[in-house]
């Protein structure tokens, strides 16, 4: 009796990890699939010179000949990492209160309601979001700023926001208790106790979180395109429209040009290159961080 129970949990051990491999395979497949053909379509211009020089301004319906040249993308890395920097400024710090907040300090209705916000932000389209900020500083701000980097960054920063904040929230909560305890019985106050113990004890879910909002929304087309608007002569400032890689991906993908089309594909491959190994960076720092609690 006992060497049939032992062959069935052998089989449906062997059976369950065949199909964790299939599952892992077939997960793999697109990603290797979208980094294979950027590489291939975005390898032929992808250089030094395409990623600092300025946008095509002529348009070649086929190859590039003369005066159409491929141009390059710097002012659309200018915008980007200049709107991604106001909306870290914007969101991680808000984030990270806040999660410090739900996790420590929220008690009765009102910390429902800051959960619940924080629950509906991260499932808005961030076209919603774009329409949102588009609106909101049409009203309070006025026509001439709605198409800027700083609405940009804003829409950034709000799509940002609630994935600091979950992150930050989790990673308090991995925290033993002990260590509350501990600083309470030090006579250390609550605040700095959280500050100065808690948080520090969960640094690399917070590291994990900010990692993780830069990525998304250094991804996002959708919000640009109603805020930032664009700028062939890079960034000129916060005041004034922007370019980013999200926005000149799309508009130059469905252009129909065949140089603007190969920049497309350049652009998307200079992007794969930045956000994957920060995803890949941030799940391993994550990983590690819950193995060190005992939760991994």
């Amino acid at each position: 009796m006992m060497p049939q129970r032992h062959t069935r949990r052998r089989v449906k051990d062997y059976t369950m990890r065949s199909l964790l491999i299939v599952c892992v395979v077939v997960a793999l497949v697109p990603l290797v699939s979208i980094i294979y053909t950027a590489a291939v379509n975005g390898g032929q211009v992808f250089s030094v010179h395409f990623l600092t020089a300025p946008e095509p301004t002529f348009y070649c319906t086929q190859k590039v000949t003369g005066n159409c040249s491929y141009g390059g993308i710097g002012p659309a890395i200018e915008g980007s990492f200049a709107m991604l920097a106001l909306a870290s400024v914007i969101s991680i710090p808000g984030g990270i209160f806040a999660g410090i907040y739900l996790a420590e300090f929220s008690r009765g209705p009102f910390g429902r309601f800051v959960s619940f916000v924080a629950d509906v932000m991260s499932g808005f389209p961030s076209i919603v979001l774009g329409v949102f900020v588009y609106v909101l500083v049409l009203a309070v701000v006025g026509p001439a700023s709605v198409y800027s980097a700083a609405a940009g960054s804003l829409a950034l920063g709000i799509i940002m926001l609630p994935i600091v904040t979950r992150t930050t929230e989790e990673g308090l909560r991995l925290v033993p208790q002990t260590l509350r305890e501990a600083g309470y019985a030090l006579g250390i106050p609550r605040y700095r106790t959280t500050l100065r113990i808690v948080l520090r004890g969960a640094s690399g879910s917070v590291l994990t979180g900010a990692i993780l909002a830069f990525s998304r929304a250094g991804s996002e087309a959708a919000p640009l395109l109603l805020t930032a608007f664009g700028n062939h002569l890079g960034f000129q400032g916060y005041n004034h429209p922007s370019e980013a890689l999200p926005p000149i991906i799309y508009n130059w993908g469905t252009s129909g040009f065949g140089n603007l089309t190969a920049d497309a594909w350049g652009a998307a491959l200079f992007l794969i290159l930045i956000m994957l190994p920060i995803n890949l960076g941030a799940r391993m720092v994550l990983y590690r961080h819950a193995k060190k609690m005992g939760t991994g």
